[in-house]
C-alpha cells in the first residue's frame, strides 16, 4: 500500500510539474460594457459571479476601467474598476472562469500588467467588499493587504 501510495504521489507531482510549467498567452484586452462578448459572457456566467460578486449588476462596468484577460485565446477573466482621480481604483469585478483560478491571471494582472495599469493612472487596487473565502485566499497569495481606514476596511495592492 505505501509503495502504491508513493507511486501516486510521484504521478501527481510530475502532473503538477508539467502544468505549472507549461508555456501560456496570456493578455489583457480593453472592453466597454456594453460589447456585445462580455453581455455574452456575463449572462453566462451569472450565476457563478453572484457567489463571488452578490451585488454586482452590469451597470456598474460603466465608466470604469474593463478588461477582458485572455488566455491562450480564451476568455478567461473579466476585471473593471472604477478609478479615482488619485490612482485609487475600486474593484467592481474580477471573475475568472472555474478552469482558469490557479492564481496565473492575478499574477498576470498584478504584475505583468502593472506598467500598463499604472499608465491607465492606477496606483493601487482596493476591494472595500469581499464575500467569497476562495477570492479572499486568491488576494492573499497575490500580495494584497488588510487595513481599515476611516472605519472601513478595504483590501488592497498598491502597484
Amino acid at each position: 500500500m505505501a509503495l502504491t501510495n508513493g507511486i501516486l504521489v510521484v504521478i501527481n507531482m510530475i502532473t503538477l510539474y508539467k502544468i505549472y510549467k507549461r508555456k501560456e498567452h496570456f493578455q489583457m484586452v480593453e472592453c466597454k460594457p456594453d460589447d456585445q462578448l462580455v453581455e455574452k459572457f456575463l449572462t453566462f456566467h451569472k450565476e457563478d459571479i453572484a457567489t463571488y460578486f452578490p451585488n454586482f449588476n452590469k451597470e456598474q462596468l460603466q465608466g470604469n476601467q474593463n478588461f477582458l484577460v485572455l488566455r491562450d485565446m480564451a476568455i478567461a477573466n473579466i476585471f473593471s474598476a472604477a478609478v479615482q482621480p488619485n490612482g485609487d481604483a475600486e474593484v467592481k469585478l474580477n471573475y475568472t472562469v472555474p478552469k482558469f483560478r490557479d492564481y496565473k491571471i492575478g499574477s498576470f494582472l498584478f504584475e505583468t500588467e502593472k506598467d500598463n495599469l499604472i499608465a491607465k493612472g492606477i496606483k493601487k487596487i482596493l476591494y472595500k467588499t469581499v464575500a467569497h473565502k476562495g477570492h479572499i485566499d486568491f488576494l492573499k497569495r497575490t500580495g494584497f493587504t488588510k487595513e481599515t481606514v476611516n472605519g472601513e476596511t478595504v483590501i488592497y495592492k498598491k502597484l
